[in-house]
């Protein structure tokens, strides 16, 4: 799949989720502090939600951020996933997950985040009731946890927030970063 045809089966998936769950546009932006012109234009492929936003659609319609990468690609083994095989989401930020876990079923899950210079998981916090790690492949991450100072983590660097902990992350320099991410 290329790059729209990846924003355009986020944009199914979160409508196609909220009807199922008959939850109206309105309600939904009510419930996640986002306008409904803002809604309709993630639903209909036009803009790419940020990582707090798509995690607070998630908890709004009380499904697990990794329901969004649901669209399973053919493999020739379950337990193996290649590059061309992997489902990529692209954020509004600058941010690009890919999810390099071969299934979404089992005790964890993995993405690799690409982070633009620049990029932001958004002006919100991310609220997520999993518990997740990462290690710093390339560049440099920087992680504000609760109300903390901002804490900079460079190549080979690691991290582990528990649940339910609120934080924003973000590439603050002028060269990419990449980052091995693990959800329970």
């Amino acid at each position: 799949m290329d790059r729209q045809d990846e924003i355009e089966g986020l944009a199914i998936l979160i409508r196609d989720l909220r009807k199922h769950k008959k939850v109206t546009l309105a309600d939904l932006a009510k419930k996640i502090g986002r306008s409904v012109g803002f809604l309709s234009q993630v639903e209909r492929g036009l803009s790419q939600p940020t990582v707090a936003d798509l995690t607070a659609i998630g908890e709004a319609l009380q499904t697990p951020t990794t329901y969004f990468y649901s669209v399973s690609m053919p493999r020739a083994l379950p337990w193996v996933t290649r590059p061309g095989e992997r489902r990529t989401l692209y954020y509004g930020g600058g941010i690009t997950d890919v999810l390099v876990s071969p299934s979404m079923s089992s005790g964890f899950s993995m993405l690799e985040s690409r982070l633009d210079p620049g990029a932001t998981s958004g002006e919100r916090p991310v609220d997520d009731s999993d518990e997740q790690g990462g290690f710093v492949l390339e560049g440099e991450l920087t992680i504000w946890l609760d109300d903390d100072e901002p804490v900079t983590l460079r190549p080979n660097d690691s991290f582990q927030l528990p649940a339910r902990r609120r934080f924003r992350y973000a590439n603050l320099t002028e060269e990419p970063a990449r980052v091995l991410w693990v959800f329970t």
